[in-house]
């Protein structure tokens, strides 16, 4: 199919950018990647009068590491921010989820600010976002404002992003000392959106006991389901007993869907396995004089 017709602007400013999104009100789109916008004009699943191409607009492009984390612009693909070494170090789940999203094509495109609004249950960086207490730049024609990400996400790909507002970049602060995280999906073919998917971020004291877990789950809610299980671990050496049990109870928190990919009662085993795996492969990274490891992919059957 083709996309229906809608008026096209390339600024080069981000006040411009604004000033055309607001006028275009709830009927404006915004262009970066576009491997999100792109699928959904073609099958006329948005049909936008006006889209606003950001590429051409400076100072979206940046990727900042500092001591209190990393900061990505709107205009940052998905290959260029999984090869930032810095980025990786200071907060190794940007690499382990990004190593995740689509196939290289798409990710040599792709922008994580875009996959952060698009706001697919299924999508990694959503999650990513969550677990690690992050948060969303806009810019819109009332001014700057920052959204945490547990008021960012409203509902299956519906954010708090008023109309005429940009997303100008996203911010993932550095884990705690002595954390470690992990995320690992099952797909039916790799590269496919996941059935289920868990990040896990785990937090170990100088004795090798937890201070604190919690993991996030994607295609498991309307929106990325993070849970909260440090009063279960905490104090515990995160032996796989114990591990076990905390899966079950993040797994007992998810509310699946059936469709024509799977149920919604394996959903449910999904989480509770995969949620099993990310919190183990996380103590172990906690363990682990490199914190900043990211575990291969895990994208194989259950079994």
């Amino acid at each position: 199919m083709k996309p229906p017709p809608f008026a096209y602007h390339a600024p080069t400013e981000l006040d411009e950018a604004v000033g055309l999104l607001a006028e275009a009100g709830e009927q404006g789109k915004v262009l970066a990647g576009g491997q999100s916008l792109i699928p959904l004009l073609n099958m006329r699943l948005a049909q936008p009068r006006v889209v606003v191409d950001i590429n051409g607009v400076a100072g979206l492009g940046g990727i900042g590491t500092g001591a209190d984390g990393v900061r990505v612009g709107a205009l940052v693909r998905h290959s260029q921010l999984e090869a930032d070494t810095a980025a990786a170090a200071a907060v190794p789940l940007l690499r382990q989820g990004l190593r995740l999203v689509a196939h290289p094509v798409i990710r040599n495109r792709g922008t994580t600010v875009g996959s952060i609004v698009h706001a697919d249950p299924a999508g990694e960086m959503p999650a990513v976002l969550a677990l690690m207490d992050g948060a969303v730049e806009l810019r819109g024609p009332a001014g700057a404002r920052t959204v945490p990400a547990a008021e960012f996400t409203t509902g299956p790909m519906e954010t708090a992003l008023a109309p005429g507002e940009i997303a100008v970049a996203a911010r993932f602060p550095r884990p705690a000392p002595g954390t470690g995280t992990a995320f690992v999906e099952i797909a039916r073919r790799h590269g496919d959106y996941a059935l289920c998917g868990a990040a896990a971020a785990l937090t170990l004291d100088p004795d090798g006991r937890v201070t604190a877990a919690r993991c996030c789950l994607v295609s498991a809610a309307p929106v990325p389901l993070l849970v909260d299980l440090t009063p279960r671990l905490s104090g515990t050496r995160a032996l796989p007993g114990e591990l076990d049990e905390a899966a079950a109870a993040a797994a007992e928190r998810s509310d699946p869907e059936d469709d024509i990919h799977a149920s919604a009662d394996y959903r449910r085993h999904l989480a509770r396995i995969l949620t099993g795996r990310a919190l183990a492969r996380a103590a172990a990274a906690a363990a682990s004089a490199d914190t900043t490891a990211a575990p291969a992919a895990d994208t194989g059957a259950i079994r």
